[in-house]
């Protein structure tokens, strides 16, 4: 009968006993597996690595550039006059498409590259027992049952079942958003524990930061919870920014607009009995007119113009619609780890029996104060880090750290304690105890230094120093102690209690007859700038609202510390929040401070701030950020302290790490949203005035006062040039002191609109003026009829961008007038205008006489007079507005 061969999984690893596990996957502790065993079992579960479902295709990027309204129309035109023999308007047409085509090709080309960072976040060596003997191997190479040998230092390169554990912990910040070390033993946990409470597992792509252990491979690959994170970054999606759905939704009101338009002229056309080329060619300069072929163009520009500004503050930015979308931000979901804090942990407080010593305001030397020397003497022996001086980074566990950072301040270098004091022997920290003991050589006895969890240091207490002499620990001072160790703890300090004992032998029991020597507090601080920003935050009325892994208390100390307010006080705990979302319940849209949160659970905190119409941005640094991230309107990643998969998943990356960087960006945002609104808006009623001119001839049985080629030239040159001078003004130094816009607001306001077509009125009139002008007063022939409408139409659109300021400000002193962009963009279009009229191949092409004296006057006076009774309209509204900020 044949075996059946083991299985490749087993359930609730975490929950089971070690042994349990082992027999589960068919392997044996001290033998580990077979070489013919690993070559089955790779065959299943395939190679321990992270890889992509999808890559992004250059060609079908490139595709989806044509998938859009505006090009369907365009198209359409082109094919049109192709069909009519028109070879000189269709090339032109294809031409624009072409250029149009590219706009956003290569901002796309970074698709699926978070997965790829994942996949090389787990490229690491394994050092495994296989058939005996210990082997490295690449962690590509691992497969379930794998006996893995851990050591300090080590990246964990898959999920693993702890086996043998000797003072074992975890930096797993990345994938539990845990800012503290976490302990690790092999003891089995409950089996309904949380992530972040699996005590008794190694996850891949965490690091071993203390310790040594034996642990048995129990997932690889995707399976993983790295891999289970990467495949939330798989199915989250960013979608469109809220500029590109104002932008999309503008462009197909142009096109039903302009369908609906060509629909009633042909209908007149045919009625009135006129020549289908005609017809058709009138078509094709409304479809020419009706549609900014500059408006992608300029907003790129402008966005693009944007990164290089937010660049100079450090932040960069992955996608161009990010730097606008930053400006419509209403919600600011914050990691703490690393963005709010500096991820070191830092002693703040010491309580001897003498008192409470606060270590961030001055007081009398450390060394002077003989109870405080012996508490932080007990902390620098009992001690597994490594710290040169106070500058070095070190190696260990960051708590650990801290305390011999605290112990050099008082004067107290772990390296000559152990000089004079060597260790002869160590009790790791075990999380059934608590504690952890350290024992060394003084004068003719034997010193133990224990440190641990307060109350099961105080428990193993019998004594207390108190001035210098060991008095009997009595039951009020130990509720004295349970009551400091509360009131710190409320503070969100992590608190360890230390204690100390003189024996004849070093073979004593460490954790009995001690002497309790005091408190120490420790906390990840804030970054000192953070506290001003989340202030500017709150004054430009954009919520900032604190989702992390670590525990609730410690994230509401933070809060307060960094200025929350009073929405650190609303906590909520990520068991919780599925299902108050699903309830609906307002208390998850009224909390300051999401603790003890899960990857999926930060994507459902976004995700439910979306759908309630929020602007998200999501900042985070850590591989259970990503998801997040991606899926956020805008995820901005810390570029110092961030993880590949954070940076590569965010569309801003903070190069300083810095919280006040985003504020800049928000500002910057704003403004170039107002800039893209203004531009659009002269863009709008620059194409406006074109159908009227093209719709009003021909309802009035006129020739076409000016023809599509001339059309697409124009707009070509001034839906590029002075809408991008606008797109460049410096924006309104008070942008920051008002509340973000409705992110349902649209991008034009019907107040504009309405400002839109009475412009377009104005620049309409007095274009017609001009062909009046031309036909009855000069009377001229086609040709230069065409010419003079054609010249007066673009100089009044020039002069119309003069129009765009705000009522308010002044007729020769605003934005527009102090804008050199604005005056070199004139020039350069006067000159593009000029040139044609006057260049034979040029005119030619266009359909243009060269103007002579009379009909520049005609053209010059017709031109002005619309913006002139603009300023005019501008000046009495200005009077009449009550004094605001321009937005």
């Amino acid at each position: 009968m044949t075996e059946t061969p083991p299985p490749l999984s087993v359930d609730d690893p975490h929950g089971r006993s070690g042994r349990d596990v082992l027999a589960a996957l068919g392997v044996s502790a001290e033998f580990g597996l077979s070489e013919d065993e690993v070559t089955r079992r790779r065959a299943i579960a395939g190679a321990n690595t992270i890889e992509a479902t999808r890559e992004a295709s250059a060609l079908l990027l490139l595709l989806h550039q044509f998938v859009s309204p505006v090009v369907y129309l365009l198209g359409g035109a082109a094919a049109l006059a192709f069909w009519f023999h028109e070879i000189e308007e269709g090339l032109a047409i294809v031409a624009v498409l072409a250029v149009n085509a590219l706009i956003g090709f290569v901002t796309e080309l970074k698709a699926a590259r978070s997965i790829e960072a994942l996949r090389k976040l787990g490229s690491h060596a394994a050092r495994v027992r296989r058939d005996g003997h210990v082997r490295s191997i690449d962690a590509a190479e691992l497969v379930p049952g794998d006996i893995v040998l851990i050591e300090a230092g080590d990246s964990v390169a898959a999920d693993m079942r702890l086996i043998e554990a000797s003072s074992l912990a975890a930096d797993e910040s990345t994938v539990t958003g845990e800012s503290v070390a976490v302990e690790k033993s092999a003891k089995a946990v409950a089996t309904e524990a949380r992530l972040s409470e699996r005590h008794s597992m190694l996850f891949k792509g965490t690091a071993v930061t203390r310790g040594s252990a034996v642990a048995v491979v129990t997932t690889t690959g995707l399976s993983t919870e790295l891999g289970r994170v990467s495949k939330l970054v798989e199915e989250s999606e960013p979608g469109a920014s809220p500029l590109e759905r104002k932008l999309a939704r503008l462009s197909l009101q142009l096109v039903w607009g302009t369908l609906a338009l060509a629909t009633v002229l042909v209908a007149v056309g045919l009625w009135t009995g006129k020549e289908p080329f005609l017809i058709i060619e009138t078509s094709i300069a409304l479809a020419v007119a009706a549609i900014p072929e500059g408006l992608p163009i300029v907003a790129t520009l402008a966005l693009a113009r944007g990164m290089w500004r937010m660049a100079q503050h450090n932040a960069l930015i992955e996608r161009l619609a990010a730097v606008e979308t930053l400006g419509a931000t209403t919600v600011i979901l914050t990691d703490k780890t690393g963005t709010l804090t500096e991820n070191r942990m830092t002693v703040r407080r010491l309580w001897v029996p003498d008192g409470e010593i606060d270590l961030s305001e001055p007081k009398k030397e450390l060394a002077e104060d003989e109870e405080a020397t012996l508490l932080l003497r007990i902390a620098v022996l009992c001690n597994d880090a490594a710290l040169e001086n106070a500058k070095d980074t070190g190696s260990g566990d960051p708590m650990e750290l801290a305390l011999l950072r605290a112990g050099l301040h008082a004067g107290l270098s772990r390296e000559r304690l152990t000089h004079r004091n060597p260790m002869v022997r160590k009790e790791a920290f075990d999380t059934a105890t608590k504690k952890m003991a350290t024992v060394h050589k003084s004068g003719d006895g034997y010193l133990f230094a224990v440190k641990g969890a307060p109350e099961a240091v105080l428990d193993a207490c019998d004594t207390v120093n108190d001035e210098g002499r060991v008095v009997p620990l009595t039951a009020a001072m130990r509720r004295d102690w349970a009551e400091r160790v509360d009131h710190l703890g409320h503070h969100g300090l992590r608190v360890i209690g230390c204690a100390m004992k003189m024996e004849a032998g070093a073979d004593f029991a460490p954790y009995e007859g001690l002497t309790f020597a005091g408190l120490i507090a420790l906390e990840d601080p804030a970054r000192e700038n953070v506290p001003e920003a989340i202030a500017e935050c709150r004054r430009a009325g954009i919520r900032v609202i604190m989702v992390t892994g670590d525990h609730a208390v410690t994230a509401r100390s933070i809060g307060r510390a960094v200025g929350l307010g009073d929405a650190a006080a609303h906590v909520i705990e990520g068991r919780h929040v599925a299902r108050l979302i699903e309830n609906g319940d307002p208390a998850v849209y009224q909390a300051g401070i999401f603790a003890r949160v899960s990857p999926s659970e930060k994507l459902s905190l976004v995700r439910a701030f979306q759908k309630r119409g929020d602007i998200v941005a999501m900042t985070g640094d850590g591989v259970n950020d990503a998801p997040a991230l991606r899926q956020a309107d805008i995820g901005v990643a810390m570029g110092l302290r961030g993880t590949d998969v954070a940076r590569e998943a965010a569309a801003m990356i903070l190069l300083d790490d810095a919280f006040p960087s985003i504020v800049h960006a928000i500002r910057e945002g704003r403004i170039i949203f107002g800039n893209i609104r203004r531009f659009v808006a002269y863009l709008m009623s620059c194409n406006l005035s074109e159908v009227l001119v093209v719709g009003l001839a021909v309802l009035l049985a006129l020739s076409l006062p000016i023809l599509p080629l001339q059309i697409l030239y124009l707009n070509l040159i001034t839906d590029v040039f002075p809408a991008f001078a606008l797109a460049l003004g410096e924006g309104d130094r008070d942008i920051l002191k008002r509340p973000p816009r409705d992110p349902k607001q649209p991008l034009l306001s019907r107040s504009q609109w309405i400002g839109i077509g009475l412009q377009s009125a104005a620049l309409t009139a007095g274009t017609f003026a001009a062909l009046v002008a031309a036909r009855f007063w000069l009377r001229l022939n086609d040709d230069a009829v065409v010419t003079v409408t054609f010249l007066t139409l673009a100089f009044a659109q020039l002069w119309h961008v003069f129009d765009m300021r705000h009522p308010m400000s002044r007729l020769l002193s605003n934005d527009i007038v102090r804008n050199p962009w604005v005056w070199g963009a004139l020039a350069l279009c006067t000159v593009l205008l000029v040139i044609p009229a006057y260049t034979p191949a040029l005119a030619g092409l266009l359909g243009l006489t060269p103007p002579t004296a009379a009909m520049w006057a005609v053209i010059m006076a017709s031109s002005l007079a619309p913006m002139i009774v603009t300023q005019i309209v501008l000046i009495v509204m200005g009077r009449r507005t009550p004094t605001r900020a321009a937005s």
